[in-house]
């Protein structure tokens, strides 16, 4: 899935460990979504019942490696010694969303546009109903689980929490004035997850559920500076695991075994130099563009799939196949014109200028002038 989004996004240098950890997670996270929806899962099921079962049940977890790798590269980002915070963190936190909602809410308007398209095809519940503006506003502000809102497309969940995620963090590393008091926060918060705030499903719309995996990768990041290295991350393994003997979940010990190679990984320069292929890169560098449009173009595939009366397990594998490397090739796209850097900078220039202007305008008038002035 930008810092904690940089999981799916850009970190300033890059990883290629990170990369083809979230190479292999992204196509994981389609492919679920390939199994979990639509008549064509219902088709593939019959021919490879074991192999669809498998990713309905198991490929979601491949989420909690952008939650470990989020938190690592917040870490890195925000508190690379393990410092506080030194200014308020609401311009990070506003810099992360700008960064998040530009491809965000490019891909909403996709899959509105793919959705309408595919209702036309065929009636099933994977196809979500027309959006409404308030649903739509929900989603352009992150908040459509928590005001309950209908999601506009698979996975849209994550993006939303991983901003809260990043959100917790920077204000906790603010919070902790002192050098080593702003990560015990971070810790103690993920401790209090993995214990407490996990087991409770009821909380899986708020970044305290997932706050554990994401402080795994945050302590991975600061053992990996400390001198006795497998002793810190003997102790962030001791935590993890005393929390699963409490109650075992397989997602939180992939986290674990996550945090641990990142950790050991980065001290060892493995993080920096493996693997040296550059598809795999590639792939890790698209994968949020292509977490983002892989499910409208998958509904669109479901939907051809029923207009032409296709019913046979072979041709479900076949038009499976064709729309995961279809997801691939718009993601490829998307990133090009909508989620690198030179997109984002050009997409936020434009919208930066009928705001400026606005600004401009509002100058001219004597008291919103004097009331601007007092804000800059």
């Amino acid at each position: 899935m930008p810092c904690s989004i940089e999981t799916m996004t850009r970190p300033t240098n890059r990883m290629p460990l990170i990369d083809a950890f979230k190479a292999l997670a992204s196509q994981l996270i389609v492919l679920h979504h390939l199994a979990a929806y639509g008549p064509l899962s219902v088709a593939a099921r019959q021919i490879a019942p074991a192999t669809v079962d498998w990713l309905y049940d198991y490929a979601r977890m491949a989420v909690q490696v952008f939650l470990v790798i989020g938190g690592f590269l917040a870490a890195r980002g925000l508190s690379a010694n393990g410092q506080a915070l030194g200014g308020s963190p609401l311009p990070l936190i506003w810099k992360r969303y700008v960064r998040l909602v530009i491809p965000y809410l490019a891909a909403i308007a996709i899959a509105i546009a793919c959705a309408a398209l595919a209702d036309q095809w065929m009636d099933d519940e994977a196809i979500p109903a027309r959006a409404s503006f308030g649903q739509w506003l929900a989603h352009a502000l992150l908040l459509q689980s928590l005001l309950d809102f209908d999601s506009l497309s698979a996975g849209l969940w994550y993006v939303a929490i991983d901003f809260q995620l990043f959100a917790l963090m920077a204000i906790l590393l603010w919070l902790g004035r002192f050098r080593y008091l702003a990560p015990a926060l971070v810790l103690a918060m993920a401790s209090a997850s993995l214990f407490w705030f996990n087991r409770d499903a009821g909380l899986d719309n708020w970044a305290l559920y997932f706050f554990g995996s994401y402080g795994l990768g945050a302590a991975a990041w600061w053992a990996s500076g400390r001198k006795q290295l497998a002793a810190w991350l003997g102790v962030i393994a001791t935590v993890a695991i005393a929390a699963l003997v409490v109650d075992f979940r397989l997602r939180i010990a992939l986290a674990l075994a996550v945090a641990l190679a990142l950790g050991f990984g980065h001290r060892s320069g493995v993080l920096e130099k493996w693997p040296n292929a550059r598809p795999i890169a590639f792939l890790g560098q698209i994968s949020y563009s292509v977490f983002l449009v892989h499910f409208p173009i998958y509904l669109l595939a479901n939907a051809l799939f029923v207009q032409l009366g296709w019913s046979s397990p072979g041709a479900a594998i076949l038009v499976i196949f064709g729309a995961w490397t279809a997801s691939i090739a718009v993601g490829m796209l998307f990133y090009r014109w909508v989620e690198s850097p030179a997109a984002s900078q050009r997409i936020g220039a434009a919208l930066a200028w009928p705001f400026a202007k606005i600004l401009a305008t509002a100058r001219k008038v004597p008291g919103l002038a004097t009331l601007l002035a007092r804000r800059a």
